[in-house]
């Protein structure tokens, strides 16, 4: 049985997935600088307008289920990948009342955002994963197994992460995060970007005329180092072999890699590294996170659905701010290229060496 992605929908700091694509192919970030979360210092953030991470999840849920073939979500299983789960609400309480006395226990977990959805919608049952900035993308390899053995005919999978204090001085704490917009694969980047998004696809077992087909996924665990990838990029290689094994195709079928691309020194060198061992410069590459800035555990499937659009408007997206290719052996266009798509792989690499690949097709 295959797995085939029917609609899907995000919220993102660029706004919908119609004015985020505008962005992209128009190559305007939507960063911005902000100084409100470290003190006497500036970052460069991926910031939604919404009133809450709760509130943006039922706007989301509620356009792909009135754009989809179903009544409801009674026969649908929820998996949602998110890495700071409801944290952003609780953050809040804490620094206006300085206490953790008012916090809900219940809002805090992953489990929260699944529990809030199932309320409101009524999914037959719920899934909550986290694995740092791949959990998305691992919501999406569980949900085209579960499609395949028949176990479920609806799955939505969602990708949702809010930004929180946390996460931004978390990766402050490490240097890599940038007090510029990102300029991913760039000679000269400094880091990345932490943002926010919401993100959900349908994914079912029948074709539809509109249908992408979630051809591959495969993953892959180094485990490294906490924080960073293998340097000979052998975490990074396996899971986009894993892929393109899973959906039977090799290297030359792959028209164009939506990138990790977060922009850190070892990452962008990482994943160059492992596209130029397989690929060489015979496939378009790009970061979209100089549009959105790294969404964490949401990025898989936000990068999802701009692979859906590339491959329905085949247009290979440009790579926004890049003034000096470091890796000169892989093919990074800078403006927008019409062209044949019939494959495209889009990658996420999270802490701990783990690594997760999909490949989506028409």
């Amino acid at each position: 049985m295959n797995a085939y992605i029917n609609t899907y929908e995000l919220l993102c700091d660029a706004g919908d997935t119609k004015s985020l694509m505008e962005a992209i192919y128009s190559k305007e970030s939507a960063l911005v600088i902000d100084n409100s979360y470290i003190e006497d210092a500036s970052a460069g953030l991926g910031k939604m307008e919404y009133e809450n991470i709760f509130t943006a999840m039922d706007e989301v849920t509620a356009k792909v289920l009135k754009n989809s073939n179903l009544e409801n979500f009674h026969n649908t299983l929820l998996i949602l990948g998110s890495s700071v789960g409801g944290m952003q609400e609780c953050e809040q309480i804490f620094y206006s009342e300085k206490s953790f006395k008012n916090i809900d226990s219940n809002r805090y977990s992953m489990n929260a955002l699944t529990d809030h959805l199932m309320k409101k919608f009524h999914f037959y049952d719920t899934r909550a994963l986290s694995t740092a900035c791949t959990s998305s993308a691992n919501a999406l390899l569980l949900a085209k197994r579960l499609i395949e053995v028949e176990a479920y005919d609806n799955i939505l999978v969602m990708g949702v992460d809010g930004l929180c204090y946390s996460t931004v001085l978390g990766f402050y704490a490490l240097g890599v995060l940038s007090d510029k917009k990102c300029t991913p694969f760039d000679t000269h980047r400094n880091g990345m970007n932490v943002a926010e998004a919401v993100s959900a696809l349908l994914i079912q077992n029948v074709k539809q005329d509109s249908s992408i087909e979630l051809k591959g996924a495969g993953a892959s665990s180094d485990a490294y180092h906490m924080t960073n990838p293998d340097p000979e990029a052998g975490g990074a290689i396996a899971s986009m072999k894993n892929a393109m094994a899973d959906a039977g195709l090799e290297t030359d079928e792959i028209d164009y890699i939506n990138a990790h691309g977060t922009a850190t020194l070892a990452n962008d060198r990482v994943e160059s590294l492992a596209i130029e061992k397989l690929f060489g410069k015979s496939v378009y590459v790009s970061s979209t996170k100089a549009i959105t800035g790294h969404t964490l555990g949401a990025a898989g499937a936000v990068e999802a659905i701009v692979s859906c659009e590339v491959l329905k408007r085949s247009m290979i997206p440009p790579q926004t701010g890049l003034k000096e290719l470091e890796n000169q052996n892989i093919n990074v266009p800078l403006q927008s290229i019409e062209t044949d798509i019939q494959n495209v792989m889009s990658n996420s690499f999270a802490f701990g060496g783990n690594n997760t690949s999909i490949v989506l097709g028409v």
